[in-house]
This record gives C-alpha cells, sequence and structure tokens, in this order.
C-alpha cells in the first residue's frame, strides 16, 4: 500500500515506488478517496492510505504488544543500548562480555530506562556480518538475565533465528533494523505477541553509505514503512504492535538526516508511534567536528528536538542524561 504524506511544499500526496524503484509523488484531490467504490464495496489502495493518514492522529501514540499497553501522547520512551559487540561505533556503549553487558542493562534501569535493546552485531556503517551462533552465544544470556527486571526487553537483530530464541529467553520487542523485508522474520513476529520496531535501511551496514541518494528522502522513508506495516498486517500482525523508525544514519547522508528530523511530522501521519536513534551519530560530529565520546549535548539537542516534532521513543547510549532530558520535555509539551 502506498502511503499519504505532506510534501515538502505541504500538499498532501500519494506516495509509492514504482516497480523499478523510484518514487512516485502524486498530488490528489483526497474528498472522496476513503469512500469505497460503489461496486464492489472495496476502499481502494490510496483510499486506504487515506484512511490511515485519518486516523493517525489516534493511533500514533498508542504501542500494544504481549503485556505492555502505552499511551505515548505526553510520555516519551526511553530506549538504551547494550550493545555485546567489540566492534560498535562508540566505545562507551561496548559491552563485550556477559557480565559487562547485564551490569549496563542494571544501570540503565536504575537510571530510569523504558526499554533495553540488546544487540550481537554491530551495524555501524561497514560493519561486517556475524556468525549466527556467535550471535545468539552474544545476547542470549544478557536476554535471559534482564528479562526479568520489569521492563520490555528488545532485540536488536535481523536474523529471524536470533530473533525467535531471545523472544524465548524474554525479549518481548523485535528491533529489525532490515524493516522486516525477510519473510522469515515476519513469520517469527506473527508466531507471537512481540512488538516491532521497524526500521528504514537503505542496502546493509556493508554498503548503505556508498552514495546514498534519494529522491525526496522523508517520502522514500515513508512509503518503505507503510509497505513494511501493509506486509505485517497482511501476516496477522495488528498494527498497534509496531513503531517506526526513519534510520537516521543508515545508508543517508547528512543532509538526509537532518530532512528526516525535520520530516516527522509527516511520518506521524502513517499512524504508529515513531522513534529516533540519533544518539553519537556521525552527523552529529558532522555538524560540531567531534568524535564520538564528546557527542553527548548534541545528541540531547538532537532527541530533543525530533521529540518537538513528534518522536515518542528515542534509543540512546547515555539513559540518565536522556531520561532527566525527557521528563522536562515532556511538562513543556
Amino acid at each position: 500500500m502506498p502511503a499519504v504524506l505532506p510534501d515538502p511544499n505541504g500538499r498532501l500526496c500519494l506516495v509509492e515506488k514504482s516497480a523499478d524503484g523510484s518514487l512516485h509523488i502524486e498530488p490528489h484531490d483526497w474528498s472522496t478517496k476513503a469512500q469505497a467504490s460503489p461496486h464492489t464495496g472495496e476502499v481502494s489502495a490510496s483510499g486506504a492510505a487515506y484512511a490511515r493518514y485519518l486516523a493517525a492522529p489516534t493511533t500514533s501514540s498508542l504501542w500494544r504488544f504481549g503485556e505492555y499497553d502505552y499511551d505515548l501522547t505526553s510520555r516519551v520512551l526511553v530506549m538504551g543500548v547494550v550493545n555485546c559487540t567489540p566492534d560498535s561505533f562508540y566505545d562507551g556503549s561496548r559491552y563485550p562480555s556477559v557480565r559487562e553487558a547485564v551490569d549496563a542493562g542494571r544501570a540503565m534501569v536504575d537510571a530510569g530506562v523504558d526499554i533495553v535493546d540488546i544487540g550481537g552485531e554491530s551495524t555501524r556503517p561497514g560493519a561486517a556480518s556475524v556468525r549466527f551462533d556467535e550471535e545468539c552465544h552474544r545476547v542470549l544470556p544478557v536476554v535471559e538475565s534482564l528479562a526479568p527486571l520489569g521492563m520490555p526487553v528488545s532485540i536488536d537483530t535481523r536474523r529471524p533465528g536470533v530473533a525467535l530464541q531471545a523472544i524465548h529467553a524474554g525479549a518481548a520487542i523485535i528491533n529489525d533494523v532490515g524493516g522486516f523485508r525477510d519473510p522469515e522474520m515476519v513469520e517469527v513476529l506473527a508466531g507471537g505477541t512481540a512488538g516491532a520496531v521497524i526500521m528504514h535501511m537503505r542496502g546493509d551496514p556493508a554498503t548503505m553509505q556508498e552514495r546514498p541518494h534519494y529522491q525526496w528522502v522523508v517520502g522514500e522513508v515513508g512509503a518503505f514503512l507503510a509497505d513494511a506495516l501493509d506486509g505485517l498486517a497482511r501476516a496477522g500482525v495488528g498494527g498497534e504492535r509496531c513503531v517506526v523508525d526513519p534510520g537516521i544514519g543508515f545508508g543517508k547522508t547528512l543532509e538526509h538526516n537532518i530532512e528526516l528530523i525535520r520530516g516527522i511530522p509527516s511520518l506521524m501521519f502513517l499512524g504508529r508511534p515513531l522513534l529516533v536513534g540519533v544518539s553519537r551519530k556521525s552527523f552529529i560530529g558532522k555538524i560540531l567536528g567531534l568524535q564520538a565520546h564528546e557527542r553527548l549535548e548534541g545528541s540531547l539537542a538532537a532527541a530533543c528536538a525530533a521529540v518537538l516534532r513528534g518522536a515518542r521513543l528515542v534509543r540512546v547510549h547515555d539513559v540518565r542524561e536522556t531520561v532527566r532530558a525527557m521528563r522536562v520535555l515532556e511538562r513543556l509539551l
């Protein structure tokens, strides 16, 4: 299904990827688009997309999965990053031993984190894939240790087998940087009640920063996320279980990342809560001329900018500082 999004000029457009991969952007007269056909009783794909657009102010703040039910109308969830890897881009988030990772997760809980996101494969630009058994070895003991602490644990993986084993170990959310393009990952999600984070990425980590190009990055990301939501719906996964992530830094230039953050109000019309991961990323370093370990203030500024535009989840390395910033921001919204 296509997406209905406001374009940079404020026109309401039908946005859809064509068969050749190009982006089709078509302004419409939407006065009758959500009406059913008088002959078949069916609503067209564009009409269904428009209906989702109309419902977005209500549905974009609700996230329900498993035993969890969040109303994010005036609440921002902080997702803390636990990288069980030796090679993630920010060395302050590398926890190569199980004990270090579990201790880091517990510290995040003490600092007020809402979700702990556990990953065993680096997705930094140019990162190589790790073996399936190695990824499982890294993450499963950490999931098992942190799941009983009372907040949802998320598994950050592109592998269906890892996701399934993590769910059995207690994970409540699948964070798939591949955007659920793998039918087996869709099957894993549909087979249970886990929540889903659907992220946009151009290519894969090894190639995603090789000359990324978009006609209109907000429209193309929106069309991808809309298509992913529709694919999950066809598999039986209710939209209320999903949040969407535009994939800041995943196959985007500095200007693409800035445009996406500025374009969050358009992406909210997908009708799902929006998560952003801006923490310590290279676009902040390019703006400030600083290395990853010096980007805390820039990360807080970018997270606040995203929330002011409508994001309701932030994925971060610096939990204590971000939680404090979000609690203040919530009172000001």
